[in-house]
């Protein structure tokens, strides 16, 4: 696996997000930059295979002619939707301590939709092509 220049805008994208939070709520707390910066990146892995996760059972709900089969693959993606959200609360709790803490379940949950959105949102600039930027 290797290490795109989009995996590190991300990142940053990540750190970003990560800063205004802990900012913003009392309930966010990094102890310091470094592992404000080692949370971005524990979050960019995590939630990079729970992006798999979902694009995979996506992929087998849209494939598959089986009702049954539909169904099963629905109640997946229904249990990975919230239990994402626990996985990162406890990797982010058990790598490192106490001296992060991302809040609880709500507090996570605005945390990794504001992250994908904000990825989202510089992923389409910077992916833009080089005559629409000369053209602002």
């Amino acid at each position: 696996m290797r290490l795109r220049p989009v995996d590190l805008v991300d990142i940053f994208v990540y750190l970003v997000v990560l800063g205004v939070f802990i900012q913003l709520f009392p309930e966010v707390i990094s102890e310091s930059f470094l592992l404000a910066l080692l949370t971005a990146v524990l979050l960019k892995v995590v939630l990079e295979g729970v992006l798999f996760v979902k694009k995979r059972i996506m992929a087998r709900i849209r494939g598959t002619h089986s009702r049954w089969i539909r169904v099963l693959n629905v109640a997946a993606l229904l249990l990975v939707l919230p239990g994402s959200k626990f996985l990162v609360l406890e990797i982010v709790a058990w790598v490192f301590g106490d001296a992060v803490y991302l809040g609880g379940f709500l507090q996570v949950t605005a945390l990794i939709i504001v992250l994908m959105l904000a990825r989202g949102g510089v992923r389409r600039i910077v992916d833009r092509p080089a005559a629409e930027t000369h053209a602002d």
